[in-house]
């Protein structure tokens, strides 16, 4: 099985960075474990991008464990675009004009 590139939209990484920054605030060492949960999503998304449950008919969201937090992404044939790193307590679908 090969993995598929993945491409984070720019939003995406912004609301990444913005959740890494409030945890480091609160805690530096819970920070570096949310980019940990970030980076093992990742990875699992691009092994297995049709695993994770559809949001839609276009999307999939792969929740995180320890976080309040979903990867929203659009598989492509090629690639994967990741569209949000989208916190629970935001409006469902906020994310879907990006793409």
């Amino acid at each position: 099985m090969t993995d598929r590139p993945i491409r984070v939209l720019p939003l995406a990484a912004e609301e990444a960075e913005l959740a890494r920054a409030w945890y480091w605030q609160r805690n530096p060492k819970i920070s570096e474990e949310f980019l940990i949960e970030l980076d093992t999503a990742m990875e699992a998304i691009a092994e297995q991008p049709d695993r994770w449950v559809r949001v839609g008919t276009r999307y999939r969201r792969y929740l995180l464990r320890n976080f309040p937090f979903s990867v929203v992404y659009l598989p492509l044939a090629n690639s994967i675009e990741v569209i949000a790193i989208a916190h629970h307590r935001r409006r469902p679908g906020y994310w879907r004009g990006r793409r």
